[in-house]
């Protein structure tokens, strides 16, 4: 048993046309600043994985997506030293509006067999390959 909290994150990936996914730099500042990450956020306290990534992805986007887009990939689950991570991870071909970046972010649409190029937080590496043979 851990006295570690769980902190719950929906995650997205946003497949482009062209199989490509959406991968956003964490800004200098924020905890592991420089690695690349799926964009999501914290679930906050009322609400579903979905609506805190349709709120996410707004905020950090400036994206609209609908829940009915938002289907259900895979998660992760990872221990950090402070915390235990869960992070349910979507994935998103549809939504309205062109992604850019709302928080000081960098972001770089990836073909998935690329993705292991960028260096990830431990808990999104292991997403990879599953977006790897999906796409």
């Amino acid at each position: 048993m851990s006295d570690k909290p769980i902190i719950l994150v929906a995650a997205c990936a946003l497949a482009d046309g062209d199989g490509r996914v959406l991968l956003a730099q964490r800004p200098e500042g924020k905890s592991m600043a420089g690695l690349w990450e799926f964009p999501g956020g914290k679930v906050e306290s009322g609400e579903t994985p979905e609506v805190s990534l349709i709120r996410e992805l707004k905020e950090e986007l400036g994206i609209d997506a609908s829940a009915s887009c938002l289907a259900p990939l895979t998660f992760a689950s990872h221990s950090y030293e402070k915390f235990h991570l869960l992070m349910p991870l979507y994935i998103c071909r549809k939504w309205e509006g062109i992604a850019q970046p709302l928080e000081g972010q960098t972001l770089k649409w990836v073909a998935p067999n690329r993705m292991e190029s960028y260096p990830m937080p431990p808990a999104d590496e292991p997403l990879v390959a599953t977006l790897r043979d999906l796409l």
